[in-house]
């Protein structure tokens, strides 16, 4: 299993597939062409279908333009072979010749990959990869979940966390003052300033609950409208754990060396989802996004408020298995609708589960490697129009 720095990654959404991987290949073949006059970047497949929502244009645009002349061409019916995100970037000279073309897709999680080559695979730093077995090593030894995660990725992973944090709060904090309406045609305006205003009139249950409406809006707003976030695991996703830990950080007092802690936990079982099975919208479905961090944020709230190993995994348990079978079905192909309110929603499961867990004895019947091991069937059932294509479910109805 991989280090969670590949869970947590920093960058622009509002795609890690769609917007990471496209910028990160259009600055390669920039690199790889100096002295161009004009670029030209044909869009393939999903990648075309749904690239508008998600910016995958901009994301280009803003490292190839200021250099040369940019021409996007979308191809959403001309699926490629080898994977259906396809790019491929032709540089010309000032005749107009071609002087090098470069095929190439963007497999998720930012990542991406040449035609004909192989994925080389992350070196593995964690001996084991099932909670099951974490969880008997700290039943055994008295260690916490975090405490795994330092030990295989050395302490050194501190100061990763620490900017992954920053970023976290920068994001909450500008979505919390940004207004007006969101990038791409529906007419989405952003509602984080208006429940964050709204939660200060209400008794302290409600406030609370308001205020982690607030943080998950700021962030997936702030994500909508490409700014910088953190996956977490995903972009789609990427508001849930920011706004428990938020939260929790302002309200209860919780201290940056706890809330960090916190995210190991997090992106600890993150990691096993992502190793075991999938938090990509493309392959499973939402499930594996805003189910996955659904999760993720339970886990780190029971390990803030005193969760034994066993509570903190049925917490995060719980976040998962209560979203088995949630589709992906973003209308007109953009991470608004329905993305941006289902963070605000999981967030507070995520917190109803760490409740939940911690009134029990955290002995339940069905372990969390069995809902990961549910949710990767489920979401190899689910049929592909439900799964980021923008073709079935609410993605066909406005």
């Amino acid at each position: 299993m991989e280090t969670i720095k590949n869970l947590y990654k920093i960058g622009n959404g509002p795609s890690s597939s769609h917007t990471m991987g496209p910028r990160k290949a259009a600055i390669l073949f920039l690199q790889q062409t100096p002295g161009a006059s004009r670029y030209e970047v044909t869009l393939y497949g999903a990648l075309a279908a749904t690239g508008r929502g998600h910016l995958t244009d901009r994301a280009i645009l803003d490292v190839l333009s200021p250099v040369a002349p940019t021409e996007i061409i979308w191809e959403p019916d001309i699926v490629l072979p080898f994977h259906t995100n396809g790019m491929e970037f032709k540089a010309f000279d000032f005749n107009g010749a071609e002087i090098s073309s470069w095929r190439v897709y963007s497999i998720g999680g930012g990542d991406i990959l040449e035609e004909g080559k192989e994925r080389r695979p992350e070196k593995s730093i964690y001996s084991m990869t099932k909670i099951k077995d974490i969880l008997k090593w700290c039943i055994e030894t008295g260690h916490s979940y975090w405490e795994y995660v330092e030990m295989a990725e050395g302490p050194e992973i501190w100061d990763y966390l620490g900017e992954v944090w920053k970023v976290m709060k920068e994001a909450v904090e500008r979505g919390i003052e940004a207004e007006g309406v969101l990038p791409g045609g529906l007419g989405v305006r952003r509602k984080a300033v208006s429940y964050y205003v709204h939660a200060a009139g209400y008794n302290s249950s409600l406030k609370s609950r308001g205020l982690v409406y607030a943080y998950a809006l700021a962030v997936s707003e702030e994500n909508a409208s490409g700014g910088k976030i953190v996956t977490a695991p995903t972009c789609g996703s990427c508001g849930i754990v920011p706004a428990v830990l938020y939260h929790l950080h302002t309200s209860k007092g919780f201290s940056e060396q706890r809330i960090l802690r916190a995210l190991a936990t997090a992106g600890l079982f993150g990691n096993v989802v992502k190793h075991n099975a999938s938090v990509s919208g493309a392959e499973v479905g939402c499930q594996g996004e805003v189910g996955v961090a659904c999760a993720m944020a339970a886990a780190a709230a029971s390990q803030l408020f005193g969760g034994t190993p066993a509570q903190i995994e049925y917490s995060a348990e719980m976040g998962l298995e209560h979203h088995l079978g949630l589709t992906c079905d973003p209308v007109c192909g953009l991470v608004q609708i329905p993305c941006i309110e289902r963070n605000a929603y999981a967030a507070a499961r995520a917190l109803d589960a760490n409740l939940y867990a911690a009134f029990s004895d955290g002995q339940h019947s069905v372990d969390f490697d069995r809902i990961v091991e549910v949710m990767k069937q489920t979401g190899h059932d689910i049929p592909s129009l439900y799964k980021e294509t923008a073709k079935g479910g609410l993605a066909v109805i406005k």
